[in-house]
């Protein structure tokens, strides 16, 4: 007998090849949309109804069941809630990560298996072999960064029918197949906003916050900000400090509500050789950090080289060069090749 695959369809192209492809290759499948966040933002209208009837066209053009399962309210606590109150303690939390940890591998994997589902699939660019997370051929849209928090029994129930393919190659194969969402442009912004940025968002949940000073690496006070949660390491945009060249976010504190900057790119406050890792995740449980290993600081940065170990509860990573704005919040994620092995939060 088939097996039963509950796919996520997102209302995007990638998920929809992805049910496409099961399909072809004898599951029996069953599409979901999974109703994260209906709240309008900051002028911006949410796009879910339109994603939900995206998602609903390919599951009729496929011939497929289709269901709507309703996780606002769960969502609401575990990702958002996160984000916000990471912020607020003045590190730059990554909602990606928890939603794929809590609600997409999770919520979603328990929700559907006790519906009578086997796997669940969705359009992720990774691959999953033998148990194991592997990033995608596509280099350039690989999201291993975003999966590292994927517990082992998670992987061995579900599937990413396009780990396989380019990014180029989807679109050609979604449209053979005359899918819906073939030439439907990919969502930007925060997983779970669409365009508005995580400024406008933080605006529109908490409200103006008290404005502070902006300060240069020799003590001076050049500029104001409008509020130090708002700013990340390594940011140069939204600072309205005029002058010849750019400045850079080196760090801050909360407490005092200032931003510290600088125009030197090789300022030692924007590179780093070494970083803490807490609350460290192993989607490889049985890896003994032995032989070439490589840390990503952020998602899309190169992978560098590195050392890896154990500190009592956090990791130490000791890279072999250094990388430009390491931020805690942010997570860095180790890889053997292209084996996942895990990652923690930086702290």
């Amino acid at each position: 007998m088939a097996k039963k695959v509950y796919v996520g369809l997102s209302g995007g192209v990638d998920s929809s090849l992805a049910a496409a492809l099961l399909l072809e290759q004898g599951y029996t499948v069953t599409g979901v949309y999974m109703k994260n966040w209906t709240k309008d933002v900051a002028g911006f209208v949410c796009p879910w109804l339109e994603d939900y009837q995206d998602a609903k066209k390919v599951a009729v053009k496929l011939g497929i069941p289709f269901k709507l399962y309703d996780f606002e309210k769960e969502y609401r606590h575990k990702v958002v809630d996160y984000l916000i109150d990471g912020y607020q303690s003045g590190i730059t939390p990554n909602p990606d990560i928890i939603c794929n940890q809590e609600i997409k591998f999770k919520l979603f994997l328990d929700t559907a298996l006790n519906d009578g589902a086997d796997l669940i699939a969705t359009g992720h660019y990774g691959r999953i072999k033998e148990g194991r997370l592997l990033r995608a051929k596509d280099k350039s849209k690989d999201q291993t960064y975003f999966l590292y928090r994927l517990k082992p029994e998670a992987l061995t129930r579900s599937l990413m029918p396009i780990g396989d393919m380019l990014k180029s190659e989807v679109r050609v194969e979604a449209k053979k197949r005359s899918l819906p969402t073939a030439e439907k442009k990919d969502s930007q912004g925060i997983c779970f906003i669409g365009k508005v940025g995580i400024k406008e968002f933080l605006l529109n949940e908490l409200g103006p916050q008290s404005p502070g000073d902006i300060i240069d690496e020799k003590g001076q006070v050049i500029g104001r900000h409008d509020g130090a949660i708002f700013y990340t390491i390594g940011q140069r945009h939204g600072l309205n400090i005029g002058g010849g060249l750019p400045f850079y976010v080196t760090h801050k504190d909360i407490a005092k509500n200032q931003v510290f900057v600088t125009t030197n790119l090789d300022d030692n406050n924007l590179w780093s050789k070494e970083l803490k890792l807490a609350n460290f995740h192993y989607t490889y449980p049985d890896f003994n950090f032995s032989g070439e290993i490589d840390a990503m600081t952020r998602y899309r940065a190169k992978t560098i080289p590195c050392n890896v170990e154990k500190q009592g509860s956090k990791v130490k990573v000791v890279l072999k060069e250094p990388a430009r704005a390491i931020t805690p919040g942010q997570s860095t994620v180790i890889y053997s090749k292209d084996v996942c092995i895990g990652g923690g939060i930086i702290s």
